[in-house]
């Protein structure tokens, strides 16, 4: 069960935003990653928690950030509900999307997981309903991932396979590359893994 720690800032101007003290697994359903938030100066600032089904798709996610709360799942494409502060007011929403993403590296390997693209495939669009911090706002984005390349290195562990994706949004066209080795982001914008306890799972 990897556990450790992601350093996020803005991909940007490098300004930190936040730590996500993590720990995923697989399991016989399929792939689960818990997490809790903290500032630069160590308050708390929310929690993930994701578990997809062993064809990738979120079949649970509750995001807490800013007192705000988003519980969803894949249902008649994605839906959600979306929590004030105050808890007196429950928006619900539902689009055609394929999975969920946000700032969090869970929904990198979320997203990998549920394309299982090959080396020699062609790009895969995939659209996916966003929540933007600080208030889990939601927004429909459209991506295209392609995995670039894939290579074996030896560690003290065992080898460690690394995924290299190309992801492109669609509306700027802007890409950026995704490094991922098993159910572990190694490098993303704005995504930073400072410390692993153990190594990655290997998906089957």
């Amino acid at each position: 069960m990897p556990r450790g720690r992601y350093s996020l800032h803005d991909p940007h101007d490098h300004t930190p935003l936040a730590e996500e003290h993590f720990h995923c697994a697989p399991g016989p359903s399929g792939w689960r990653y818990v997490s809790q938030l903290t500032t630069p100066s160590g308050d708390h600032a929310g929690s993930v928690d994701l578990a997809l089904d062993e064809l990738g798709r979120p079949i649970r996610l509750e995001l807490h950030a800013a007192s705000w709360q988003v519980r969803g799942a894949a249902l008649d494409g994605v839906t959600w509900v979306r929590t004030d502060p105050t808890g007196t007011e429950a928006t619900e929403g539902n689009v055609r999307a394929h999975a969920f993403t946000g700032t969090s590296p869970a929904f990198l390997v979320a997203t990998a997981r549920l394309l299982r693209l090959t080396p020699d495939a062609s790009a895969t669009r995939v659209r996916l309903v966003a929540f933007t911090d600080p208030v889990l706002a939601p927004r429909t984005v459209d991506q295209s991932w392609a995995l670039i390349s894939r290579e074996t290195h030896a560690t003290d562990n065992g080898p460690l396979t690394v995924d290299e994706y190309q992801v492109t949004a669609l509306d700027t066209g802007e890409q950026h590359a995704v490094h991922l080795a098993g159910d572990v982001v190694l490098a993303a914008p704005g995504v930073e893994l400072e410390h692993l306890e153990s190594p990655p799972s290997v998906f089957a």
